[in-house]
């Protein structure tokens, strides 16, 4: 759709997008008013319009209008949707830091925290013992072994090793006391799903503790050799939130299962982490919905469970013979009630964790986490999403995929609390929840704003209290995110990509820069980027182009090693040398734009090569998805078809209405081809479309391409 230039828009245009002509009206003056003091165009009308003309109760056609109408000259770049301001940059984290030290840190190239933040992260690189001296210092990170250094080389470490010496217990640092947190400041905020209408409830430090430790002391009981694995498979609330540090407190190996795995996936994971015991619930209340977990554990062939009650009220029955309800469970130390429980301080390498790769295909890659992952985990949070003390943080998530512990860390080590929601986070019950709990900090993912967008589930309610938001998991969309930005005045998303393996980020967002919706605006703290070109040799540094991506090795809580497949072969084997280090492979499909910002354009794998084209799937998805307003999402494939020749472009189709007529599906074919020609490749053109209810995903919320593309080479299209 084309959009006027704003300084062309009438009061009656601004009308027709829902807005009653008398305020129509008075939107059209201070639009005029805008006009004079900022101009019609870019970034700093934007900025205007964003904090003075738009709030959330206007329609979001209003929105689009006047953003699209800002930057309607723009050309390709993605434009900023939010910019920082020098007082509220200077209060950051960074910020404090730069004001304090900048001069000393960059000398001469220091000017200011927002004019400064690239040198700053470059020097994280150039300077990892500084760098991370300094994190440690202002995140209040002791340690009970000191290191004897940040990093020294190594031959079994592409990228050198981390901390050489250290010993410390990462669960505990959620624990201790500092000046981040004190025994009354609240640690969790919780809600169930149906309690709307009550008050949040709230768990402090000093509750916090008590509960983890007198789990640890239970734990103990069990009789297992410490660095045992101790499975969670359990929703992402308060209790679950207790067991995994109680696990990590004690010197065990939390193995995480996203409770929604059947029985064949539970019982890859037990297997592959030789767990020994394992937390669950004996059902998940969703809603009305009462669905089985015990049962699918047991089927799992899974070793001693200890089963906790969905509802607190309730008696857990028909356990097998050696399994422990949780009410047994505890009574057993209830005289260790208030007793400190000393934390088992380990090597900076001993393993803290199990987590899965989604294993879309195969068997999934055990990555194990260490002591270093949550230092990793919270200094992103630290840096990036400027979390500290007074925060509220929320993301809808589970403990069986990485942002689950990446959640406890980083809100826990900084001093903030969390926020869970014991629910389905996709309608107004968790809308409210995020505006009751006073969330300052919300992470989403696509797929998510995108049901809340497509319900207006938000409407009536008070998301002011938001300081940024951020996102991960998928490629997001830009209109799904100016939406959201829109329903907190427009504070900004910091897009987060990173993975597992990374234990965080790589690439991210920052407070101090401009931030456009849909791309990263930098490298992670301490990470450095490479985009390999067509013969897979990296781009010249700062240069635009697209390709896979590659990571420099040196990359402070990575992982060095995988339980069931060798980490040198998954990780480097095959990629190139850059000044004297082997890159480390990550296998995302980047790209970075003039304007210095990055696009995430899918794996490398989920490309496709149209009539000699190599295009990635969501850069033909995010076409399609703007095409038709009947449209939820798309999933683009490449299908070779059955008598051989070149790939055909299929489009899976999840319609907002089920029912829509197949004379309709030829129409919106006509009209992808028309929009992917115009705005993508002339020579682009689609095949088929296929309509199907929903796209099937990942536990951690990644589309499965090839689980379509495996369907469409064999079954009917339209």
């Amino acid at each position: 759709m084309a959009y006027k230039a704003v300084a062309e828009v009438a009061a009656e245009e601004i009308a027709a997008t829902g807005v009653p002509m008398e305020e129509a009206g008075r939107i059209h003056l201070g639009l005029r008013q805008v006009i004079t003091d900022c101009g019609g165009t870019g970034p700093e009308a934007w900025d205007a319009i964003s904090k003075r003309i738009l709030s959330p109760t206007l329609p979001f056609p209003l929105h689009q209008m006047l953003y699209y109408g800002c930057y309607r000259d723009f050309g390709s770049n993605p434009p900023p949707a939010w910019i920082p301001d020098k007082e509220n940059a200077a209060s950051t984290n960074i910020g404090q830091v730069l004001q304090k030290h900048g001069s000393e840190l960059l000398g001469v190239r220091y000017k200011d925290p927002i004019s400064s933040f690239t040198d700053f992260q470059a020097f994280s690189v150039e300077n990892p013992e500084t760098y991370w001296k300094m994190v440690f210092k202002e995140m209040d990170i002791s340690f009970p072994v000191p290191p004897s250094c940040i990093l020294q080389s190594h031959d079994s470490y592409p990228g050198g090793q981390w901390l050489p010496g250290a010993c410390l217990n990462s669960a505990s640092l959620c624990l201790s006391l500092n000046n981040k947190r004190g025994l009354n400041d609240v640690a969790i905020i919780w809600r169930d799903e149906g309690c709307d209408a009550l008050p949040v409830n709230t768990m402090t430090f000093k509750e916090l503790r008590t509960k983890v430790w007198l789990i640890a002391n239970a734990l103990d009981t069990l009789g297992l050799p410490k660095e045992s694995g101790v499975a969670i498979d359990m929703p992402m609330n308060v209790t679950s939130v207790l067991i995994y540090l109680a696990i990590v407190l004690a010197g065990y190996v939390v193995v995480s299962i996203a409770d929604s795995f059947a029985p064949k996936e539970i019982t890859t994971r037990l297997t592959i982490a030789n767990a020994k015991a394992i937390f669950t619930q004996d059902w998940i209340i969703r809603g009305v919905k009462q669905l089985p977990l015990y049962s699918k554990v047991v089927e799992a062939h899974a070793p001693l469970a200890i089963v906790v009650p969905a509802r607190d009220y309730t008696t857990v029955k028909g356990l097998r013979a050696d399994d422990i309800s949780w009410h047994d469970f505890l009574k057993r130390v209830d005289h260790t009630i208030d007793i400190p429980y000393p934390a088992v301080v380990k090597p900076f390498e001993t393993f803290t964790n199990i987590l899965f790769s989604s294993g879309t295909t195969g068997e999934p890659k055990a990555i194990p986490w260490t002591h270093a992952t949550p230092l990793k985990a919270s200094a992103d949070a630290w840096a990036h999403m400027d979390i500290h003390k007074g925060d509220v943080v929320a993301w809808p998530t589970n403990l069986g995929w990485m942002m689950g512990p990446w959640l406890v860390y980083a809100s826990l080590i900084n001093g903030a609390s969390m926020a869970l929601y014991n629910g389905i986070p996709l309608g107004s019950g968790f809308a409210k929840f995020v505006q009751d709990a006073k969330v300052t900090m919300l992470g989403v993912v696509p797929s998510i704003v995108r049901a809340w967008k497509s319900t207006n589930c938000t409407a009536g309610l008070d998301w002011s209290t938001i300081r940024c938001f951020s996102s991960t998991g998928e490629a997001s969309s830009v209109d799904d995110y100016l939406w959201l930005m829109g329903r907190a005045h427009y504070k900004p998303v910091i897009e987060y990509c990173g993975g597992t393996e990374i234990g965080g980020g790589f690439v991210s967002g920052s407070l101090l820069q401009p931030q456009a919706l849909a791309a990263f605006s930098t490298p992670a703290m301490g990470c450095k980027l490479f985009i390999l070109d067509s013969n897979g040799n990296p781009l010249p540094e700062n240069s635009t182009g697209i390709g896979e991506l590659a990571l420099d090795p040196t990359m402070f809580g990575a992982s060095t090693t995988l339980l069931n497949a060798d980490h040198y072969d998954v990780y480097f084997k095959g990629m190139p040398m850059y000044n004297g280090k082997l890159l480390r492979r990550h296998g995302d499909e980047f790209e970075r734009t003039a304007g210095g910002y990055y696009r995430a354009h899918g794996r490398a794998d989920d490309t496709m090569n149209l009539g000699g084209i190599k295009v990635s799937s969501v850069e033909i998805e995010r076409i399609c998805n703007t095409v038709n307003e009947a449209i939820l999402e798309t999933a683009a494939i490449g299908v070779p078809p059955l008598a051989g020749g070149p790939e055909q472009l299929v489009v899976a189709v999840v319609f907002r209405d089920p029912n829509t007529m197949e004379d309709d599906l030829e129409k919106l074919r006509l009209a992808f081809n028309s929009a992917l020609q115009k705005k993508l490749n002339p020579l682009f053109k689609v095949s088929s479309i296929v309509p199907v209810p929903s796209l099937p995903r990942t536990a951690s919320n990644k589309v499965m391409r090839r689980i379509l593309r495996q369907k469409f080479v064999n079954g009917p299209r339209l």
